[in-house]
């Protein structure tokens, strides 16, 4: 399929080591890819931006507002993570600019690091071990447990979350959670009406919360102090959630049993710059480097996943999984006309615009207007933003795309064939 724009001519920039499966399925559809190991920030990310079609990042690379304004080319974000707060999203979608992220392709992963955390910290694996790095043989039963028949508590119980719980009951462990969206049960897990709740019966505190507003913060001096002292807190979730001086105090003074932690709210650029937390050194404490998606398997299902989205997106306009504009399924088969057969070929339009009373109208009039054959209309809208797409015949596209570009609520209009 042509686009009105050479596939050969499409630039994607990858940053921050995105796995090579996703440079082979974008390059294998005729991009130019250009990967880059490490994050960018400030006028280096903006000259490599600038001329970039389609970006695609991990978590450490930021794209504000103003990093955005610099990509004048750009299409498409795609977030090869779970997380997507480091896009400004309202700003991309004001730009027309789709993000789109793999919310599910890692959760194995997270949840298989949680559970091997619970019982790690019921041993103090990682203290025995470190002894023995230093020389010392200390064979002790003290303070070692079995985890069957311990209670874990779970604090969102999304993808991973579920994933956890119904790991943990395998083992022989109770489950308890809570959420802030009613949510079904697996296995015999049992809900609870609040955070609260969780917190003071659970020897295990595992969070699978997002980063949002409501969520930072929320493990803090005072709901530490609510959990048991023999008990520990897992986060695998996001680095704001946790008060990350107050858990390092309650853990020096012996108010809690230990903690494992993947997250955190300042993380180094890269793995050559220093890493400092409070927790270092803190008894009964497991640190890693944010790499609780970090599996091969885990980072080949994103890549795979978001390269998907974006050649969806591309190719023929679908926004199928998009976190910040509306999402309209698309699929090829509604332009049946053979391929090689252009001129026969319905031409694709599609037409991002401000979501206010009358738009449509004034799409409606200019394709009355032009006397337009459409073959198909498919249109969504979320919030302040609408997105509809027309098929219309092949010698309507280019006059239609430049009068809907003159209605003053159009965002960006683009033309496929």
């Amino acid at each position: 399929m042509k686009t009105s724009f050479p596939k050969s001519q499409i630039e994607v920039l990858l940053l921050e080591g995105v796995h090579q499966r996703a440079v082979d399925i974008l390059e294998s559809e005729g991009f130019q890819v250009r990967l880059e190991s490490g994050s960018l920030s400030g006028d280096e990310l903006a000259a490599a931006i600038a001329s970039a079609h389609v970006i695609g990042i991990r978590s450490k690379t930021q794209l504000t507002a103003e990093a955005l304004s610099a990509a004048t080319r750009l299409l498409s974000v795609g977030c090869f993570c779970i997380g997507t707060n480091q896009v400004e999203l309202d700003a991309a979608a004001s730009a027309g600019v789709p993000v789109f992220n793999a919310p599910y392709s890692n959760t194995r992963s997270v949840a298989e690091l949680t559970i091997a955390e619970i019982v790690m910290l019921s041993r103090r694996t990682f203290e025995r071990s470190y002894a023995m790095h230093q020389g010392r043989w200390v064979k002790s039963a003290s303070g070692s447990h079995e985890v069957r028949g311990k209670t874990v508590g779970i604090i969102g119980y999304g993808h991973i979350g579920a994933q956890v719980s119904v790991l943990a009951e395998s083992m022989g462990l109770r489950v308890i959670f809570h959420d802030v969206v009613p949510k079904l049960p697996l296995g015999n897990a049992e809900p609870r009406g609040s955070l609260e709740d969780v917190l003071s019966e659970a020897d295990f505190v595992t969070l699978h919360v997002p980063a949002t507003p409501s969520t930072r913060g929320l493990i803090g001096a005072q709901q530490l102090a609510r959990m048991k002292p023999t008990a520990s807190l897992i986060n695998n979730a996001r680095g704001s959630v946790v008060d990350v001086d107050a858990l390092a105090v309650a853990i020096r003074e012996g108010k809690l049993g230990g903690a494992a932690i993947d997250v955190f709210p300042d993380e180094p650029a890269g793995k050559d710059a220093p890493f400092e937390s409070p927790l270092r050194d803190a008894p009964n404490v497991i640190l890693t480097p944010h790499i609780g998606g970090s599996t091969q398997e885990a980072q080949l299902n994103i890549a795979e996943d978001v390269a998907a989205k974006l050649l969806r997106f591309v190719n023929n306009g679908s926004t199928t999984g998009a976190v910040n504009v509306p999402n309209v399924d698309l699929f090829e088969q509604s332009r049946a006309t053979p391929i090689g057969d252009d001129q026969k070929r319905p031409h694709r339009v599609l037409h991002f615009h401000r979501n206010v009373p009358g738009v449509m109208s004034s799409v409606n009039r200019v394709i009355s207007e032009l006397g337009v054959n459409v073959a198909s209309q498919s249109l969504q809208t979320s919030g302040d933003l609408g997105y509809v797409v027309f098929d219309v015949a092949p010698s309507d596209g280019a006059e239609l795309k430049a009068r809907l570009d003159d209605i003053p609520e159009t965002i960006r209009t683009r033309i496929l064939w």
